[in-house]
């Protein structure tokens, strides 16, 4: 059979064991003693679909419970698939590329009606299910792993300094921070920098919980949270931080949002972009991810990127490449929504839990094997705003780690008493 064939191909290194909907069973890789993953497809109906398109049937199998894991992990098997399938792609998949490239712009048509629609699919969903597996301050993006032994918390916690040390704040500055979330980084800012933010989101339950979050930590007075389209507002803002946002955006919009920084940044303003990329040049989202997950979003290269911001008439003043931090960051909430699996199913269903798994491991293995990165640009109006060396940020994120940033703040806590 074609699905078969497709295994004998791939599976290079490592070791699958594939049983067919009869119940017939065949060996790659290794040997037959090699430890391995065994899969079992249930109907020949899945094994043609996985044949002819598995970056969308091999999620909706593994959600129907069409495909199971008979040995190993769901991770074991994505893994296994994805370091072979580097060497050897599989057929059709120039097909499928060429066809959604063909359709790139439309389904990365983002205007303010689509964002909105597009980001309550994801984000609007029961806050409780991120409790299961973000870390406490809710920080859904890449963290930041100054070595292998550092957790989730204190990952996410450095990620907040990384940035912050980028924007070289000074107490009183308006800052703006483009896709809030739940609000972690702006009130990050305003409890230790002395800042005042504005957070937009279009996200009603992001911008609930924010919003509580400020008021609980008593800092509603510095920072605001706005149910808004960041294309509706008007500047001008000293700092601008836009942290997993821009995978929303769509290459056809991109003009439109690096002109609105612009336009929003003051003159001696500065600018941070964190965001997922890809290293092997311009692609398209995944059948799965594009339908289940993030409907309209796409992680794009550099090279779709940086002419668009050289026409936007911003200078890029430095370009950082996390590789391997948000594979570590998936396998951190992988974990741990894995172990909050029956929670999850109380909120909805053992068909979402898979399909949830299948969206974690699946990102992660693609940090690890498929050229997928997060990249940090930072941006200016004028070429002088900043110094010329990068001793600044290495010496703000040090004073943040020792609790002496210059404008520093006590904790509220320790105000109030």
């Amino acid at each position: 059979m074609l699905l078969q064939q497709i295994f004998r191909r791939v599976i290079k290194t490592g070791s699958l064991t594939f049983i067919d909907h009869k119940g017939r069973s065949q060996h790659y890789g290794g040997s037959n003693q090699e430890p391995g993953v065994v899969i079992r497809v249930h109907d020949a109906g899945t094994e043609w679909r996985l044949a002819l398109n598995a970056n969308l049937e091999a999620g909706e199998a593994y959600m129907d419970g069409r495909l199971t894991i008979e040995r190993g992990t769901l991770y074991d098997f994505m893994d296994l698939m994805l370091r072979n399938m580097g060497t050897a792609p599989l057929p059709f998949s120039g097909a499928i590329m060429l066809y959604d490239r063909l359709l790139k712009w439309w389904h990365q048509w983002n205007d303010a009606d689509a964002s909105k629609r597009r980001v309550q699919h994801h984000y609007d969903l029961d806050g409780r299910l991120y409790d299961l597996f973000l870390d406490t301050d809710k920080q859904y993006s890449c963290a930041y792993f100054p070595t292998p032994e550092t957790t989730l918390e204190q990952a996410q916690l450095a990620k907040k300094r990384h940035i912050a040390a980028k924007l070289r704040l000074q107490p009183g500055q308006r800052v703006l921070d483009i896709g809030s979330g739940w609000g972690g980084m702006a009130l990050y800012l305003a409890q230790h920098y002395g800042v005042e933010v504005l957070g937009v989101t279009l996200s009603e339950e992001q911008h609930r919980i924010a919003t509580q979050r400020a008021r609980d930590m008593g800092l509603s007075d510095r920072v605001t949270f706005e149910l808004r389209d960041y294309r509706s507002l008007q500047g001008p803002f000293d700092r601008i931080v836009s942290v997993g946002m821009f995978e929303h955006v769509g290459v056809p919009h991109f003009p439109a949002f690096f002109q609105t920084v612009n336009r929003l940044l003051a003159p001696d303003g500065v600018a941070l972009l964190h965001a997922i990329g890809r290293s092997d040049g311009p692609g398209s989202t995944a059948g799965f991810i594009r339908k289940y997950i993030f409907p309209g979003g796409y992680c794009p290269a550099l090279s779709e990127v940086l002419p668009v911001i050289e026409k936007s008439g911003l200078y890029l003043t430095d370009a950082e490449i996390l590789r391997l931090h948000y594979a570590e960051t998936l396998r951190h909430w992988r974990e741990r929504f894995l172990a909050q699996w029956d929670k999850a199913k109380e909120l909805y269903d053992e068909r979402f839990c898979r399909m949830w798994e299948f969206y974690l491991a699946g990102s992660e293995v693609t940090f690890r094997h498929a050229g997928h990165m997060v990249f940090q640009l930072q941006l200016t109006r004028q070429v002088e705003t900043l110094p010329i060396t990068r001793d600044y940020m290495l010496d703000d994120e040090r004073a943040q780690a020792a609790g002496n940033v210059a404008g520093l703040r006590a904790p509220v806590a320790a105000r109030s008493a």
